[in-house]
C-alpha cells in the first residue's frame, strides 16, 4: 500500500513539474505586446491646420463685430486653407480616418461657402455654426497639435432653447453669435455661454 501512494505522489510531482516548465516554455515564446506608439504629424501638415484654425478664428471675431465685410472675406482666406490641408499625411496611418476627415472638410467647406452666399448677419451665423459643428469633431479625428482651443457654448444663440456653438483660442467667453451689436441686447450679452471641452 505504501509504495502503491509513494508511486502516486512521485507521478504527481513528474506531472507537475512537466506542467510546470511546459506552461513556463510557452508563455516565454509568447511575443510580447508592444505599446501603442503615437505618431506625430509633420511640421507641414501642423501649419496647414494652423492657418485654417486662424483664419476661422478671425472670421469668429468679425461676427462678434457683426461685421459681414470681414466676415466675408475671413471666410474666403478660411476656404483657401481648407482647400490646402495637407491630410493625405493620414493615409500613413488609418485610411478610415482619411475618409472621415475627408467628409468633415467636405460639409466644413460646403457650410462656409453657403455663409459667402448670404448678407444677413444672422443667416451667415447659423452657417457659422454648421462650420464650428464640423470643424470640432474634424480636429478630435485628425489629432490636433495646436495651441489649445476651446469648444463654448450659448444656450440661447438663437432664441430660447436655440444653442449655438463655437472655438475659442481663449477661455475668456467672447460670443459671436450675440456679438457686440446686437439688435436686441446690444453688447450686453457678449460673455453670455461656457466653455464645453477643450482641444490640446
Amino acid at each position: 500500500m505504501k509504495s502503491l501512494l509513494a508511486i502516486i505522489f512521485l507521478a504527481a510531482v513528474l506531472f507537475g513539474a512537466w506542467w510546470f516548465f511546459l506552461k513556463k516554455n510557452t508563455h516565454e515564446a509568447e511575443p510580447k505586446q508592444e505599446a501603442i506608439k503615437l505618431h506625430k504629424h509633420s511640421n507641414e501638415f501642423n501649419q496647414s491646420i494652423s492657418d485654417a484654425v486662424n483664419n476661422y478664428l478671425s472670421m469668429k471675431n468679425a461676427f462678434v463685430d457683426a461685421d459681414t465685410i470681414k466676415i466675408k472675406l475671413n471666410g474666403q482666406k478660411f476656404i483657401a486653407t481648407i482647400d490646402s490641408l495637407k491630410i493625405n499625411e493620414l493615409q500613413k496611418e488609418d485610411s478610415t480616418i482619411l475618409l472621415a476627415a475627408q467628409q468633415e472638410i467636405s460639409d466644413i467647406k460646403a457650410n462656409a461657402e453657403a455663409m459667402l452666399q448670404e448678407n444677413n448677419v444672422t443667416e451667415m451665423r447659423q452657417d457659422f455654426r454648421m462650420v464650428s459643428e464640423n470643424l470640432y469633431p474634424f480636429l478630435k479625428t485628425i489629432g490636433y497639435e495646436g495651441p489649445k482651443l476651446y469648444w463654448q457654448n450659448c444656450p440661447m444663440a438663437f432664441g430660447e432653447n436655440k444653442e449655438g456653438n463655437w472655438l475659442s483660442n481663449t477661455s475668456e467667453i467672447i460670443n459671436p453669435y450675440l456679438g457686440k451689436n446686437h439688435p436686441e441686447y446690444k453688447s450686453t450679452m457678449l460673455g453670455c455661454g461656457e466653455t464645453k471641452d477643450s482641444l490640446k
